[in-house]
């Protein structure tokens, strides 16, 4: 088991840019997979960005070329940037990991809030 802490979250203009941060209780260096997801109110979670072990990152459609996710093992932390925000960035972003290839996100921490105002 890994405990996730987020954090960076904030109120921000349009085209503005924020910086999460996600710190896990241990090594993350080994997991297969760490992903950011994202939940504005009445919509379901969505996975927004995710980085493999190996450094292959994916993004959702909506985000590509504004957001980055990155790692740095030695501090066990991930990180999602996040340029250009738009007001339907607006949600609760969440960061998870996923142990196997075959196993689903999990181990969520409890979210930061990021609010972009038009």
């Amino acid at each position: 088991q890994v405990q996730l802490v987020e954090s960076g979250g904030g109120l921000v203009q349009a085209g503005g840019s924020l910086r999460l941060s996600c710190a896990a209780s241990r090594s993350i260096f080994s997991v297969n997979a760490m992903g950011w997801y994202r939940q504005a109110p009445g919509k379901q979670r969505e996975l927004v960005a995710a980085i493999t072990s190996g450094g292959s990152t994916n993004y959702a459609d909506s985000v590509k070329g504004r957001f980055t996710i990155s790692r740095d093992n030695a501090k066990n932390t991930v990180y999602l940037q996040m340029n250009s925000l738009k007001p339907e960035d607006t949600a609760v972003y969440y960061c998870a990991v996923r142990f196997h290839s075959d196993s689903s996100f999990g181990s969520w921490g409890q979210g930061t809030q990021v609010t972009v105002s038009s």
